[in-house]
């Protein structure tokens, strides 16, 4: 099954792109990577919460958010790539966590990212990973995640 095929599959509705933050741009191709800019959580244009995972927001919260980051970076994919089919598999990804002092559990908070990869691209989806813990991200978001996916020579 292809990843377009799968994503409608799980009843997955990509989001319409977001906009940069600032200066920069959210996908950039070198060879056959693409790379992605930093991803947040947003929902219809909202960060989904606010504030830091083992402070104000749980991990199955954080979980979610993940998920939703993950989703928001296919969006980007496919207006960059025109088809996730034309994605050969996913290479890396980097997660950064808002965390209170105590919080070590970011791996687990990248699962939701990662398991989700795989669910829609089977093998081709397992990626190295960094989790990181932080004290704060951009528009106090809990997660911002990176993504390096390789894509096929057109």
């Amino acid at each position: 099954m292809s990843p377009e095929e799968k994503i409608k599959e799980l009843g997955i509705e990509l989001p319409v792109t977001p906009k940069p933050l600032g200066s920069y741009i959210p996908c950039t191709r070198t060879g056959n990577l693409l790379f992605l800019s930093g991803i947040l959580p947003f929902r219809d244009g909202l960060i989904t919460r606010t504030g830091r995972v083992g402070e104000n927001i749980t991990l199955n919260e954080a979980r979610d958010d993940a998920r939703t980051a993950a989703i928001n970076a296919l969006s980007v994919l496919k207006a960059y790539a025109g088809s996730l089919d034309k994605l050969t598999r996913c290479i890396k990804i980097t997660g950064y966590v808002a965390s209170s002092p105590g919080f070590t559990e970011q791996p687990k908070v990248l699962n939701a990212a990662s398991d989700l990869l795989f669910e829609i691209f089977g093998e081709a989806g397992r990626h190295v990973r960094a989790a990181v813990g932080v004290n704060v991200l951009p528009l106090n978001a809990s997660v911002e995640i990176e993504f390096i996916f390789e894509v096929s020579e057109e």
